[in-house]
């Protein structure tokens, strides 16, 4: 009798053993098979490459981060700390611990500088796309408004961005990589930017903020733009107040519409800070990260 007791306890952890497996199993499974991913900016965490910024990442519940690639200012090259190679190691071992993935990262230093005149921009991109084959990112971030917005009306500049920009495109694709611009252009116009540009290796990293800036309707230039133009997304606007109070993002129309072109990939956090509570990260990107959380996931 009591052996056949203890065969059915054994039998009973076995197939409870089995249950809880299959339930982690399958937690797992949608999180890798999750259409959208949600990230927060390292810079504006001000943890601009720096160790905290995975476990930061994991108690903000974020999917991952956009790392940035460091100041630029005047210099010559980012101020980069994925060159080493013993960094890099470091910071591969943080965010595994902390399940945290490195979705995009991003060249902010062209913020205040401008791609077109950059002398050293080559350089740039390439010590972008190592750090990004070090980080396992399939997709950077490039910024245009530091070449001004004169750059869209001077036909010597627009030639100087085309260009640089396709042969930028050309280094992205050949290591299977995209490269994500952010311009002041509506979405016609950066349809037919990529098509002067002729290079699949660059798409728009679509951001809210410059849509409502310009007054445009955000659902309206997703849909135009398409599924395959759109590499990325920074799904705020500029300080204000919280993502779920902005009247200007309405989030459930915005997921409708990317539902529809078939878009999946990252929204990232960059701003949408409470302008009265602008240094408390954690209410901010926390909010918002838990809001994004809940429309599209």
């Amino acid at each position: 009798m009591m052996r056949h007791n203890n065969m059915e306890r054994k039998l009973f952890i076995i197939i409870s053993l089995f249950f809880a497996m299959g339930g982690l199993t399958h937690s797992i499974t949608a999180k890798a098979q999750q259409r959208y991913q949600i990230g927060v900016c390292d810079w504006m965490v001000l943890k601009r490459q720096k160790l905290g910024e995975f476990k930061l990442a994991h108690e903000l519940g974020c999917d991952g981060l956009e790392m940035d690639m460091g100041g630029l200012g005047n210099r010559a090259m980012f101020d980069n700390k994925m060159r080493d190679p013993e960094m890099v190691r470091t910071f591969r071992h943080h965010a595994d611990s902390f399940n945290i993935k490195v979705g995009a990262v991003a060249m902010s230093g062209f913020y205040g500088q401008s791609f077109a005149k950059k002398d050293t921009w080559k350089e740039l991109i390439e010590d972008c796309l190592n750090t990004m084959e070090r980080m396992e990112a399939l997709v950077a971030f490039l910024p245009l408004g530091g070449c001004g917005n004169n750059w869209t009306d001077s036909l010597p500049l627009r030639r100087e961005v085309v260009a640089r920009l396709h042969e930028a495109g050309e280094m992205a694709k050949a290591r299977g990589m995209v490269i994500g611009i952010d311009t002041p252009l509506s979405a016609a116009d950066n349809i037919a930017l990529l098509q002067e540009i002729q290079s699949e290796g660059i798409r728009i990293f679509y951001k809210f903020q410059t849509a409502i800036e310009h007054k445009r309707n955000i659902v309206k230039e997703l849909k135009e733009l398409g599924k395959h133009r759109i590499c990325a997304i920074h799904a705020t606007n500029t300080d204000g107040v919280l993502l779920r109070h902005d009247k200007a993002i309405n989030m459930k129309k915005i997921k409708r519409a990317l539902d529809k072109i078939d878009w999946s990939g990252w929204l990232f956090v960059e701003r949408s800070r409470d302008v009265n509570d602008v240094r408390n990260v954690k209410r901010n990107y926390g909010e918002n990260v838990k809001y994004l959380k809940e429309i599209m996931q």
